[in-house]
């Protein structure tokens, strides 16, 4: 069997385009098995998985669980407010505290950038990113770029546009990383007050016109605008966000073609993009939900298979 060329998930920085490859085969497989009347396999039986979530998630967390017990692993859900956590100790006190409990994977979601990546080299258990801060969301680009190839076929030489709060949001590092990887071209717009200082570094192109971006594209994901991440005003008003850049069903017809709609949830509705558009035949938005579940199972399935038994 084909092996991932890392033993953690922490980021698509770190991943190769062969590794995304081998993902998105093996969560092929799985996409067939959560479609059959019996959506259970045995592939993780006597694996524990650990949750830790230290910030609010509806459907990250949901998506991990679901995937460990359709893969009959052993789930244990830790939740604490970011609150009551602090960097450093308190963080790995936590984890010893469920390592103690002979946990073989850890889930982790985390307030600070490169939490994950700090716990890996502190553990022997197998790390999966699933979110640290503003840095990387590495499932979420997976599942992204895998529903990307579903609808169009392929992913290399697609023009894909990412729209809203680029500086906040891990997401846009995430898909910008694996989209490069597998041969998309990226385009990123946003107010300038919310486009990174070195975004053109990571080889994308710049624009703050949505109405241009959105002619140039064949894929247009509409992120989040981040209120709970800005700790200032970033722009005048939601109103006047969603005058420049929200996506409406008079622009959207304006463009005259075809573009897939995509959003990593949760939807601001009437904001990023309306309602009647995030429910229209040219979303992708459920599908997107529906992929992460593959994803996650394929992600999990291929660390677990780098737990070494014992000697």
């Amino acid at each position: 069997m084909s092996s991932l060329s890392v033993d953690h998930l922490l980021g698509i920085k770190g991943l190769t385009p062969k590794d995304i490859e081998l993902i998105f085969a093996t969560a092929d497989n799985f996409k067939d098995v959560i479609n059959r009347p019996i959506k259970k396999v045995p592939s993780l039986r006597d694996i524990t998985i650990a949750n830790v979530f230290f910030e609010n998630s509806t459907r990250t967390k949901l998506s991990f669980e679901l995937a460990e017990k359709r893969l009959s692993a052993d789930v244990v859900n830790f939740a604490s407010s970011s609150s009551s956590v602090k960097k450093g100790e308190t963080l790995i006190d936590t984890v010893n505290n469920i390592l103690a409990m002979k946990v073989d994977m850890v889930v982790m979601r985390h307030p600070n950038p490169g939490a994950p990546h700090f716990l890996s080299k502190h553990i022997d258990a197998k790390v999966v990113n699933a979110g640290d801060g503003t840095h990387e969301h590495p499932t979420q680009a997976l599942l992204d770029a895998f529903s990307i190839r579903e609808k169009l076929g392929v992913v290399r030489g697609k023009k894909v546009v990412i729209v809203g709060d680029i500086l906040h949001s891990r997401v846009a590092l995430s898909n910008i990383h694996c989209l490069k990887k597998l041969g998309a071209e990226v385009m990123v717009c946003g107010p300038r007050t919310l486009m990174p200082k070195y975004v053109e570094s990571l080889g994308v192109k710049v624009e703050y016109n949505l109405k241009r971006a959105l002619e140039w594209c064949d894929v247009a994901n509409m992120l989040r605008i981040q209120l709970e991440r800005q700790d200032m005003a970033y722009f005048p008003s939601l109103r006047e966000y969603t005058m420049q850049y929200g996506l409406d069903r008079d622009l959207f017809d304006s463009i005259n073609k075809d573009i897939v709609l995509m959003h990593p949830g949760p939807i601001n509705r009437g904001v990023e993009i309306s309602s009647d558009l995030a429910d229209s035949p040219n979303s992708i938005i459920l599908q997107q939900v529906e992929n992460g579940v593959a994803i996650r199972m394929a992600v999990l399935y291929l660390l677990a298979g780098k737990i070494k038994g014992p000697d």
